[in-house]
């Protein structure tokens, strides 16, 4: 890699061969794709068991429902939380929610295994803070905070008051003739809605690896998004006392293992860790909210932190870090002021072959540095060898812990590495790798949830019926079609909140943010000119579809050269993905584009009748 040398005089000295470390980069990700891609298992009949709620007390029967809304609202996350704050703020009274789970609060509701927590900034992930006057208490907060605040927001904006939880949607179909969306559900519920809004997350539906011999398993099993307490003990904080004398399994070492096996470490007898591929695990140190902080925030000190923050993470040279945590210094380094600098020194712009050499020698020394952070403080050498990631760092969602490391000190702790091929199989007794069984009382799936690139409407449930009969599966069968990222022609008053080829941030809560503001616009703007129906003109789809397809080109060799993961379609960048795009202008880009639209007031692009 020939680096100016002014630009390398930015980074300090180079002492590694970056050449050398880009071929052991390839040489992982080529061991991973030899064994082929990723095989899940769907969560149907015989695993229906991991989609059961064991967290819900409430009572399962209630009479049918046969009414009309003015807007349903599929899921109750943060999605569908934020949509119903913004329809009550714009005066529409007529709102339901309808979810599976018995309260709201989405991945929230569900995942509250031990150690889950946010892993970007509270206060720029928890939405609606300045509306509903609430402060996290730390600066990374927990499941439980998190779950509370989604309940704080359901009920100030009265979202309880019509809502159908644990019900699931069915059926959704488009009544022309009454202008109408019909809504089925499996509690036997028929209603009309004139508006209806999906936000089916990717974080709610388990996904299982697909290992011989997955049925045979005699010992307790379930998945980190359905854990059993009653078998474990303890809460979403830890404590999980009844694992004493317990041998622990757990398959996948992602965002969700590495919150939750320090905490089995600690508890279990013994506790066996596959792994198929590490993860990239920085330190992260938590801190209280400062009260004085807290007190002098002005209005709309919420929304200029989220802006600042994905502005860096786009390589925006922001005059203040608002956030200033693990994700804003990584891109700080990689990207806005670093690259700035580089100009700076050189007296020119530099080009765009210089600007990706400058960002990747940049990531190879902060990936070096996560690589020294595991050889001081893992003991054993060869666990040592084997936790360090060999990519770059954002191919995968880099993780912030403290104690995941240290837990492969404890004696009772093993970490078995499959060498990038999964697990061999699983036996009545136990799991199989590398021709060694490993008998074990409790097997837990750390697998995460139904790709983004299995079919939109598999993940819901239900399809979706719209204009003459079409059919979304049928619509989307060929990769996404989306106006604005929120909505699609042949499916009037219908639309989608989420990663729905959009632009996206590192913080979700970012792009549900301006997603809810646009939607909330377009509806109270048909509303104030007389109109019941909205559609994109399949014309106006194309060329949002074409604009998407022109920027996604930018980051290919990336997503080419790392290994495997659902960043990159399991390996395949260029195949089809079915259940999200990300703007490659950026999200900064993306959003602004539609704030100009809005600001011009003409529709432009939306048939309404």
């Amino acid at each position: 890699m020939n680096i100016l040398p002014a630009v390398a005089e930015i980074l300090g000295p180079i002492d590694f061969d970056s050449d050398a470390l880009h071929r052991k980069y390839i040489e992982e990700r080529d061991k991973r794709l030899e064994v082929g891609p990723r095989v899940y298992t769907h969560v149907t009949e015989e695993f229906a068991r991991f989609v059961e709620d064991p967290f819900d007390q409430g009572s399962p029967h209630r009479a049918a429902v046969a009414d009309e809304v003015e807007f349903a609202l599929i899921g109750a996350g943060f999605g569908c939380l934020m949509m119903g704050a913004r329809l009550r703020q714009a005066g529409f009274k007529s709102i339901r929610l309808v979810d599976s789970a018995g309260d709201v609060g989405g991945t929230w509701y569900w995942n509250r295994y031990p150690g889950v927590a946010c892993d970007t900034e509270s206060y720029v992930y928890m939405p609606f803070l300045e509306e509903t006057g609430y402060m996290p208490t730390r600066k990374y907060a927990g499941g439980q905070e998190i779950r509370e605040h989604a309940r704080r927001i359901a009920q100030q904006f009265q979202l309880y008051d019509n809502a159908l939880l644990r019900t699931s949607v069915t059926g959704l179909a488009w009544d022309e003739a009454a202008r109408r969306w019909i809504v089925s559900t499996n509690r036997g519920d028929r209603f009309r809605a004139q508006y209806v809004a999906m936000a089916n997350g990717p974080l709610n539906r388990p996904k299982l690896p697909s290992i011989p011999g997955m049925t045979k398993f005699r010992g307790h099993v379930f998945h980190t998004c359905r854990w059993d307490f009653d078998y474990t003990g303890g809460d979403s904080t830890g404590n999980l006392a009844k694992l004493g004398e317990k041998v622990v399994g757990i398959i996948g070492t992602g965002s969700t293992g590495v919150q939750c096996i320090p905490h089995l470490g600690r508890w279990s007898k013994q506790l066996y860790v596959f792994q198929r591929t590490p993860s990239c695990v920085d330190i992260r140190v938590n801190s209280p909210t400062d009260p004085g902080w807290a007190t002098s925030l002005s209005r709309g000190w919420q929304k200029a932190r989220m802006d600042n923050f994905n502005a860096i993470l786009e390589g925006y040279d922001e005059p203040e870090d608002l956030v200033n945590d693990g994700w804003t210094a990584v891109f700080r380094k990689m990207m806005g002021p670093a690259l700035k600098d580089a100009e700076r020194r050189l007296g020119r712009a530099l080009t765009g072959k210089e600007r990706s050499q400058l960002m990747e020698l940049s990531d190879y020394i902060n990936m070096n540095r996560i690589r020294r952070q595991v050889e001081e403080t893992v003991k054993d050498r060869a666990t040592a060898e084997a936790l360090k990631p060999w990519y770059r760092q954002f191919c995968k969602r880099p993780t912030f812990h403290d104690d995941y490391f240290p837990t492969f000190n404890r004696p009772n702790v093993k970490l078995v590495d499959t060498q990038g091929r999964g697990v061999d199989s699983v036996t009545e007794r136990g799991v199989v790798v590398q021709g060694r069984e490993y008998p074990l009382d409790c097997l837990i799936f750390a697998t995460g949830f139904e790709p983004e690139t299995s079919l939109y409407t598999f993940r819901a449930g239900y399809d979706v019926v719209g204009r003459e009969g079409v059919k979304l599966s049928e619509h989307w069968s060929e990769g996404l079609r989306m106006f604005h990222g929120v909505t699609t022609d042949h499916f009037p008053n219908c639309f989608f909140l989420g990663r729905t080829q959009t632009g996206t941030s590192l913080n979700l809560a970012l792009g549900l943010t301006y997603q809810t503001a646009h939607i909330a616009y377009m509806v109270s703007q048909a509303r104030t000119r007389g109109f019941e129906v909205i559609e994109p003109a399949s014309e106006a789809v194309a060329e949002c579809v074409e604009d998407f397809r022109r920027q996604a080109r930018a980051g290919l060799r990336f997503w080419t050269e790392c290994t495997p993961g659902a960043f990159n379609n399991e390996g395949n960048p260029t195949g089809k993905n079915l259940g999200a795009d990300s703007y490659g202008g950026g999200a900064k880009k993306f959003f602004a584009m539609l704030e100009s639209w809005r600001n011009e007031g003409k529709l432009s692009g939306l048939k309404l009748s």
